[in-house]
């Protein structure tokens, strides 16, 4: 483990955009996300979360996955992919970095289905994660078995009174740890320890510390499925998609073409399972009523997605669902409510 005066963190930032684009959480319009560093940037490490999770510098909200013309019946397709620019995430919360894992296992865990434009920005990417000093009482990822104290990605940071700790976790971050070092001075994993206690402290204070996501087994799916409970809390959902866009573990996705009058792109963009024309075929909408697509994103997020994933639950307890949805809906809720009907 390494340490670093936080009086020194520009010059560290400046040094690590020297070796690979650096992207962290800055304040712009009133509004944080991560974005491209700059020496007047204005550097918002203590916002828990961004208004939207980092996700998308590996699963973009849209890219070009191909282009095509045709000349008479022969179709003439065109190479549009380009080289990844090695970049780092500075700041990354420990749930947002586990979401990384769980996108993992959609894009890139079947070895004759892989995305390579997914796996390519994921080759190249550093996750450099930064401990939740005081989580907020909207989040809840320790249901999920995610330890704020210690964040994981490839390099977890600690933001101690005046000091930054600096510790790698992988090859990637071992080698970029390598080519920076000089700055740092070698520190000791106990001069973190009270501090990591005080973060659990604080996360077993927190108000969904006890969310219980026992019964949400496959073995349940019939149960949860057909539960009374659907029809009581969805009618309030504005089908607005606001859950979906600023989660970090959503993950569907729409093919588009679009004829720019020379040739056809080919598109890949976010789609949102709460909406009416998603997964829309030629016969129609497979799930026409609010109920069938609101069930379907919270049985996917619960029941679906950890049955076929060794358990792993599509959600990471970030809270953003919590803070932002419009009419106060979101996973907690369904959770309790689905639940508690199970214990009648």
């Amino acid at each position: 483990m390494l340490k670093l005066p936080v009086s020194k963190m520009d010059e560290l930032f400046s040094l690590i955009n020297s070796e690979r684009t650096l992207y962290m959480p800055l304040e712009k319009n009133s509004e944080i996300c991560f974005d491209k560093w700059s020496s007047d940037a204005s550097i918002r490490l203590d916002k828990l979360n961004t208004v939207k999770s980092p996700k998308d510098f590996f699963f973009p909200a849209s890219e070009n996955i191909a282009a095509f013309k045709t000349k008479g019946k022969e179709i003439i397709m065109d190479d549009i992919r380009s080289e990844i620019e090695p970049f780092a995430l500075f700041g990354v919360r420990a749930c947002d970095a586990e979401s990384f894992n769980l996108l993992d296992l959609i894009f890139l865990n079947d070895k004759d289905f892989v995305d390579t434009f997914y796996e390519s920005r994921r080759q190249n990417g550093i996750i450099i994660t930064t401990a939740c000093n005081e989580p907020e009482e909207t989040c809840f990822c320790n249901v999920f078995n995610i330890d704020a104290a210690n964040p994981g990605g490839d390099i977890s940071t600690w933001i101690i009174d005046d000091t930054l700790y600096w510790n790698s976790l992988t090859k990637k971050g071992s080698g970029l740890t390598e080519k920076i070092k000089k700055m740092f001075e070698q520190a000791d994993e106990s001069e973190i320890a009270d501090h990591q206690a005080k973060i659990s402290g604080v996360i077993n204070k927190l108000p969904f510390k006890d969310l219980s996501l026992d019964g949400f087994t496959g073995e349940a799916l019939i149960e949860k499925f057909s539960s009374n409970q659907w029809e009581e809390i969805c009618h309030t959902c504005l089908s607005c998609g606001t859950c979906t866009f600023i989660c970090p573990t959503c993950h569907c996705y729409d093919i588009q073409d679009f004829d720019t009058g020379k040739e056809i792109h080919r598109i890949k963009c976010w789609d949102s399972c709460m909406y009416y024309d998603f997964t829309l075929m030629a016969h129609g909408n497979p799930r026409t009523s609010l109920l069938e697509r609101f069930r379907q994103r919270y049985m996917h997020k619960l029941v679906y997605f950890p049955e076929n994933n060794d358990g792993a639950y599509a959600c990471v307890g970030c809270g953003r669902c919590v803070q932002k949805c419009p009419i106060s809906m979101n996973i907690v809720k369904v959770a309790k409510a689905l639940k508690y009907e199970g214990m009648k």
